[in-house]
């Protein structure tokens, strides 16, 4: 959810009133992810993390490298293929000291990046969650409707 997690900072920036680097927005969600990956390697997990929801080259380029897994959509897979961008290992690479830094002052990032940064109870709740939970519920429900028209085609058409 590297894309989501970039999302829910901004939507929380600008619910709030934050003023920060925009630039910095970008690379929440790496953050994220390369803190969450380093963790994996530290404990010997087995399981890999996935990354998803593209938003930007970092989202691929910073994961080079990595055990991890990667949905690129189709349209973000055409981008990397077309750019000039070499994909070279830089999942041991961690983000700026600087951005994390400057993330570091939402306390919605401090919940998502940091280890213990909320409860199990508290991950229904988050933000990035329930926007993530609310999309999939729409998409649900649009895909319901594609299969109840063509089960029962509206007659008044």
């Amino acid at each position: 959810m590297v894309g989501r997690t970039d999302d829910w900072m901004k939507v929380t920036v600008k619910k709030e009133g934050i003023a920060i680097d925009p630039e910095c927005l970008e690379w929440a969600g790496v953050a994220c992810f390369k803190r969450a990956y380093g963790i994996y390697q530290e404990r010997g997990y087995q399981a890999k993390l996935l990354a998803a929801a593209y938003r930007n080259f970092y989202h691929w380029t910073e994961f080079v490298g990595g055990d991890v897994l990667m949905t690129i959509p189709w349209e973000w897979q055409v981008k990397f293929n077309e750019s000039d961008v070499k994909p070279v290992p830089r999942m041991d690479v961690p983000v700026a000291a600087e951005i994390v830094a400057a993330l570091s002052r939402l306390p919605e990032f401090h919940k998502a990046y940091e280890p213990d940064g909320m409860s199990v109870a508290e991950f229904d709740t988050f933000g990035g969650t329930v926007r993530t939970l609310r999309s999939f519920i729409e998409g649900s429900h649009t895909f319901e409707g594609v299969i109840r028209d063509m089960m029962l085609p509206n007659p008044d058409l």
